[in-house]
């Protein structure tokens, strides 16, 4: 399944990308010769931490490389009165008789522990495009759906861009 990306996320995944090649890649190599000047290295703890650090930073990098090939870049931009991507979005769960709040997020910075809900989960596909008081079905499964009613959207990109940069 392709990716789907904004443009700040491509942007964003470049510069960890150009960073663990110029920063991290060259501190793992160092981490590995200096910890292969201490001898011995079938019993050298330090060797086998150094070298499982630098494949980890090259496995990383991979995975970014190839996500970034084959993402799709999408629009972050959506009209005023519509709920969109790096959207703070304010619902009344029904069935709960609570209210939340999410942004909206593109999948790779979506974490619902910080509140930060994907476009590709049923609550993020179910919400954009509408507005406020729609009553919006959130179908989880065949079986089990429920309703949110949207209560507010925040476009508001200062917090939004904050938020992002924990990225």
């Amino acid at each position: 399944m392709r990716e789907q990306l904004t443009e700040d996320d491509v942007k964003k995944i470049q510069e960890e990308i150009e960073y663990r090649k110029l920063v991290v890649r060259k501190e793992a190599i160092e981490a590995v010769k200096e910890a292969r000047a201490h001898g011995d290295l079938s019993e050298n703890f330090e060797y086998h931490a150094a070298k499982t650090d630098k494949n980890k930073n090259e496995s990383r990098i991979r995975y970014l490389e190839r996500m970034l090939k084959t993402a799709q870049v999408i629009s972050d931009d959506s009209k005023e009165d519509e709920v969109g991507i790096h959207n703070k979005v304010e619902v009344y769960v029904e069935d709960d008789d609570e209210t939340e709040t999410y942004r909206i997020v593109t999948s790779v910075r979506g974490n619902s522990l910080d509140g930060r809900i994907s476009i590709e989960s049923p609550m993020g596909k179910a919400l954009l495009g509408h507005k406020v008081g729609d009553r919006v079905l959130i179908q989880v499964n065949e079986n089990y759906g429920y309703y949110v009613v949207i209560r507010s959207i925040d476009k508001t990109q200062d917090e939004a861009e904050e938020e992002l940069r924990q990225y």
